[in-house]
């Protein structure tokens, strides 16, 4: 009994050692009551949708797949997907559930009518409420069939495993989603830390609409390894949207991998979202694109690393882009807005990651840029400090090339795909 009031002790204070980084700094979720550990799905949907503060841990996997049964409907068959069967080169593409029309639907280019399944359960996300800590216990904290819809402000997700939502089709899942508040309000202090998101049917993190003032995106794990995958390569394509009218983000320390596009897409139809990303990895991204900026969107990169990634270019209206890429040519111009200079990004065997707009970029960034990067590092598979897993270590990254590497590989080019 000693030892299980020991370990619950270091499990709560653990939820409050390490400060949140970035612009979610503050942010508390649950903050000191005592935890509650859901027994089922019933259990675990009550206590994050209720509007009591909660620190809600995850000690085993939630699986909601079939608990709302299948459906079966006409769906759409995408020009990709027929090309995709015509390569023949072992990968299957996406179908399409139907939002709107067959010519109206994302994502359902050139369609032609088929027959479609999915799970009815991951079509309607969990409702996250304000001032909730939801955290997983080591590896085992995982939800499988349902993503989150963070609808509160005030919250944190923590160490956990968000997977199998209907990763074979556009518009199967996604698996964490923000527009703001239920009363339309534009959210704040939410801290996205040590996640592992795969094998979704859409994106793997979206704001929009009123979107979120003060996101930090930290440590997480999002791995686009897929059987189904959009660019025919088992690649997923869907992976982060930062959109809404006032959206601010801290993306720090995040390991991205195995994608084919939007990593992210920074854009805003009114407003702005201006993302500061800083000390990420993506490696093994394929694609016309990771960064995909246009619109009110603006980006700060700096201190990122790229590994064998294809094109880390801006795309879309180039020429309406702004974004700032630190090289180490061009570090010490922020510091007239910053009152700090930045820190180079590095490309190993990967396409040159290209600014557009660059000033107009930076002159947004300075309220946003809160985060003191250090240099461009690549993560190892050793580490334990991203994704799920191990919270108490002290080792976050391990350092490796030197900031400033040259680039090999193409040049920006525009994407067909929607």
């Amino acid at each position: 009994m000693k030892l299980l009031l020991l370990t619950l002790a270091i499990l709560h204070t653990t939820a409050h050692a390490a400060a949140v980084p970035g612009l979610a700094a503050g942010t508390t979720g649950g903050g000191d009551v005592t935890p509650v550990y859901p027994k089922d799905i019933d259990e675990l949907t009550k206590y994050i949708s209720d509007k009591e503060p909660r620190v809600i841990v995850l000690n085993k996997t939630f699986d909601f797949r079939g608990s709302a049964g299948n459906k079966t409907e006409t769906g759409c068959e995408p020009q990709f997907y027929r090309d995709c069967f015509a390569k023949n080169n072992g990968f299957q593409a996406q179908k399409v559930i139907l939002t709107n029309t067959m010519t109206t639907t994302g994502g359902c280019d050139n369609g032609k009518p088929t027959t479609i399944t999915y799970d009815l359960a991951t079509k309607n996300p969990l409702p996250v409420k304000n001032n909730k800590t939801i955290r997983g216990e080591g590896k085992k904290g995982v939800i499988m069939g349902k993503g989150l819809w963070i609808q509160g402000n005030n919250v944190i997700i923590q160490n956990i495993h968000i997977t199998e939502l209907n990763p074979h089709l556009v518009w199967g899942g996604d698996a964490i989603y923000m527009q703001g508040t239920e009363s339309g309000e534009t959210q704040e202090r939410v801290w996205i830390d040590h996640v592992k998101v795969s094998r979704v049917g859409r994106q793997m993190l979206v704001t929009g609409f009123a979107g979120v003032k003060s996101l930090t995106v930290s440590n997480s794990d999002f791995d686009g390894r897929t059987t189904y995958s959009a660019s025919c390569d088992g690649r997923h394509y869907w992976t982060f949207i930062y959109d809404g009218k006032d959206t601010r983000v801290s993306m720090i320390n995040n390991y991205v991998h195995s994608t084919s596009g939007r990593s992210p897409k920074v854009t805003s139809g009114e407003g702005s979202s201006i993302v500061h990303i800083a000390n990420n990895f993506w490696d093994d991204n394929s694609g016309d694109t990771s960064f995909d900026v246009y619109g009110f969107g603006y980006v700060l990169a700096e201190g990122n690393y790229f590994k064998d990634t294809k094109n880390p270019c801006v795309l879309k209206d180039s020429s309406d882009a702004k974004i700032f890429v630190t090289s180490s040519s061009n570090t010490a111009t922020c510091k007239s807005v910053l009152g700090r200079d930045c820190v180079a990004n590095t490309e190993e065997n990967s396409g040159k990651l290209t600014g557009k707009n660059e000033q107009a970029a930076l002159d947004k960034i300075q309220d946003v840029a809160v985060y003191k990067p250090g240099i461009a590092t690549k993560l190892e598979l050793s580490v334990k400090n991203w994704g799920v897993g191990d919270l108490t270590s002290d080792k976050t990254i391990e350092n490796s090339h030197s900031v400033g590497s040259e680039a090999v590989g193409a040049s920006c080019k525009r994407s067909t795909t929607t």
